[in-house]
């Protein structure tokens, strides 16, 4: 039954009311049952929780991405210092070994030598 048919024939109820063919016609028509609206409503309201707890989980999905980004640019960062600091590092040490080397407080003495 589609919808149109269905809405002719609530419309012909309240018109054709003939309470010998049937007896309760008349207090369906006085106190109609609900229409499921109720369970539509009940519906709508678990449709907007769960939609509710999907936009909710979106956006702390896309939260989280945007932290894992920033940690990630972060490590990178460090990563990049460390390299300069291990950088600089090496040419301080073979600099700080050059200045020993050309030093004669760091010289080795062989003191077989100077005794003679």
């Amino acid at each position: 039954m589609d919808g149109s048919s269905k809405q002719q024939e609530e419309d012909s109820t309240f018109t054709n009311i003939s309470l010998a063919d049937d007896p309760d016609h008349l207090s369906r028509i006085l106190y109609p049952r609900p229409k499921m609206m109720n369970a539509d409503m009940d519906v709508d309201a678990e449709n907007q929780v769960e939609l509710e707890e999907k936009t909710r989980l979106i956006n702390q999905v896309l939260e989280l991405q945007h932290t894992l980004e920033d940690l990630s640019a972060r490590v990178d960062a460090v990563k990049e210092e460390n390299l300069k600091l291990k950088s600089e590092n090496q040419v301080l040490g073979q600099y700080i070994e050059n200045l020993m080397s050309a030093s004669s407080v760091f010289q080795t003495t062989d003191t077989k030598s100077k005794r003679k």
